[in-house]
């Protein structure tokens, strides 16, 4: 693993000499085989500051610490007032699967108590409504019966500010129809996405993700969470052939993962069937797509507490972990970049230097596509400097 140098306060990089031979050889490989494109040969994708907050454990007050770390962003105002607020949680897995025995919000999920205090903030700077989402295992039924499932008090979270709603976003939801959003540029796999009208329906997407990794996609985090947005009601394993199965009952595993099956011919089909099938591929291609799509407004990524070594409780070798932060950012890939950074990761690093052991570089893919830098040397890093942040994941 490469040494993170820090140039400034706040800024790290990666020169030949810390690479390893293996890795500067991958590196200059993909970039020859037109897998990287060097930034010099396209427009500077957005760069925004990003904040990183100190926090040890879930019982301190969080509501001034992110009040702080939103004003460090521009103020949450500036994003939220009189608009439409909508809150894609992380709620990856079956509420009743725990890593030994513990809530999930302090291994995998994201903790509740987060989600109130930026909830509770976002209401004190005027958001019209806030519509919290997301696309439950196997869920057709309320969203809130789910939070229910998972130990939440939802009631609490319901009253934390005015106009909350909940909607399931695994099917149609509370909607008539599906949105079609289409991926901007040149797609990777997918030109456009269906989706629950909420995604669209709205002025404000905050991406609320987890800091930990993801046994395809090396890390999981304001991006990945947004895999979650796709319906399986379509991209299901039972979705319909033709149209969507309003009542799913499983995940996404043949139609995305593995592409051994396509969404429901009512949505658009993959460009090229015959691309290639492996997760590492697809995946992040996906979820680069995803975001660009349906591009992250406000970043929260919750690593107070956490996990290691995958995304849930079904991954062997998962470990508790304690990196104690919380980071936001206005941009979604600035945002990842930095906190893949405080999980002692290169954000630039290509396919086969962890975390990317066997999957593509989603931080290098969704930059190609303009969504933003994953450059830690163009990103302003505000609070607690990465290097006082640093949490090795891959020695937990």
């Amino acid at each position: 693993m490469p040494i993170l140098r820090a140039n400034a306060p706040g800024f790290f990089a990666y020169t030949r000499e810390q690479m390893t031979r293996r890795e500067w050889f991958a590196l200059t490989t993909a970039a020859a085989a037109g897998t990287l494109t060097p930034l010099s040969l396209y427009a500077a994708p957005p760069a925004k500051t990003v904040s990183i907050g100190r926090a040890r454990a879930y019982s301190e007050d969080l509501i001034p610490l992110l009040n702080t770390m939103f004003d460090e962003l521009g103020g949450l105002g500036k994003i939220v007032r009189n608009k439409t607020v909508t809150v894609k949680l992380n709620l990856t897995g079956s509420p009743g699967l725990r890593f030994q025995g513990k809530a999930p919000g302090v291994t995998h999920y994201t903790h509740p108590r987060v989600v109130m205090a930026a909830a509770h903030l976002m209401g004190e700077a005027g958001a019209k409504r806030i519509r919290f989402v997301e696309s439950g295992w196997a869920l057709s039924g309320p969203l809130e019966e789910y939070l229910l499932d998972s130990g939440w008090n939802v009631r609490q979270l319901a009253n934390i500010a005015r106009n909350v709603e909940f909607e399931n976003t695994n099917n149609l939801g509370k909607g008539k129809k599906y949105s079609r959003l289409k991926v901007p540029g040149q797609a990777y796999l997918f030109p456009a996405y269906d989706l629950n009208h909420a995604y669209e329906d709205t002025d404000v997407f905050v991406s609320m993700a987890k800091l930990k990794n993801h046994a395809t996609c090396g890390i999981t985090l304001s991006m990945k969470n947004c895999f979650g947005i796709t319906p399986a009601s379509i991209y299901g394993d039972d979705a319909g052939e033709y149209e969507p199965n309003e009542k799913p009952g499983s995940g996404r595993g043949s139609a995305m993962h593995d592409g051994k099956r396509g969404p429901s011919k009512s949505a658009p089909q993959e460009l090229d069937p015959a691309s290639n099938r492996e997760a590492g591929y697809r995946m992040p291609r996906i979820v680069a797509e995803l975001i660009t799509a349906r591009p992250i407004d406000l970043a929260i990524i919750d690593g107070i507490e956490s996990v290691s070594g995958g995304e849930g409780p079904w991954i062997k070798g998962l470990q508790l972990v304690q990196p104690g932060v919380l980071i936001a950012g206005t941009n979604g890939v600035n945002t990842d970049a930095v906190a893949a950074a405080v999980m002692g990761y290169n954000p630039r690093a290509p396919k086969g230097v962890p975390p990317f052991q066997n999957c593509d570089n989603t931080l290098l893919l969704a930059e190609q596509l303009g969504a933003g830098s994953a450059d830690l040397n163009r990103i302003e890093v505000t609070g607690v400097p990465i290097a006082k942040a640093l949490y090795r994941f891959d020695r937990a």
